[in-house]
């Protein structure tokens, strides 16, 4: 069993690439490039994903306060990012969501609505900045933010219903599997950045 999860959070790691501006084109307009960003940029796939499996182990009401919540903060976080043209903080602080969310995930705490509420906050504003300012260094239109947090809003959508759903006290412990992934992937991400950090 250990070396199956280890294995697992090896491959994790091995899909994470460094927090850095790397938008999709896809030659369908801004919208679709924002689409085919989040999903192939683990920096805010994963964190999309784990943010919806803690949402939907703290039940309904919290799955619909992340539903929301979360999309809106990446869009006033996307448009501030845009309009300053600069992201506030190095990308590699991204390792800090998956972290804070996997281990959040692999301890299936309760927490109260209104916590859960200030964590999609957060991570939606930090991903959102980071994505605006992106679109803003690379040329892009605002208009590609749209894409991005349209996709946000339905992984959470089926994520979180998913895990609401879940009855079987095995499935539970699917779920914190993957948040425990999640906070290995955050883990040697931090140590990467870290490390370069002292390189350099």
């Amino acid at each position: 069993m250990r070396r199956a999860l280890g294995l697992g959070a090896a491959g994790s790691v091995a899909l994470v690439t460094p927090a850095e501006a790397h938008l999709v084109t896809t030659g369908l307009g801004p919208v679709y490039d924002g689409i085919g960003h989040v999903l192939a940029s683990p920096d805010d796939l994963v964190p999309v994903i784990v943010m919806a499996l803690l949402a939907g182990l703290n039940g309904a009401s919290g799955a619909r306060r992340v539903l929301f919540v979360l999309p809106l903060a990446w869009l006033l976080g996307g448009t501030a990012g845009f309009v300053a043209g600069r992201p506030l903080v190095p990308g590699a602080v991204t390792a800090v969501s998956f972290l804070v969310l996997g281990i959040l995930t692999a301890a299936d705490r309760r927490l109260s609505p209104a916590m859960v509420t200030v964590l999609a906050a957060a991570v939606g504003s930090l991903h959102g900045w980071l994505n605006g300012a992106s679109l803003a260094e690379s040329g892009r239109e605002l208009l590609g933010i749209v894409g991005i947090v349209a996709t946000v809003f339905v992984l959470v959508a089926l994520i979180a219903a998913f895990v609401v759903s879940l009855r079987a006290g095995w499935a539970r412990v699917v779920v914190r599997v993957a948040g425990s992934w999640a906070a290995a992937s955050g883990l040697l991400m931090l140590g990467w950045s870290l490390r370069d950090a002292f390189a350099g």
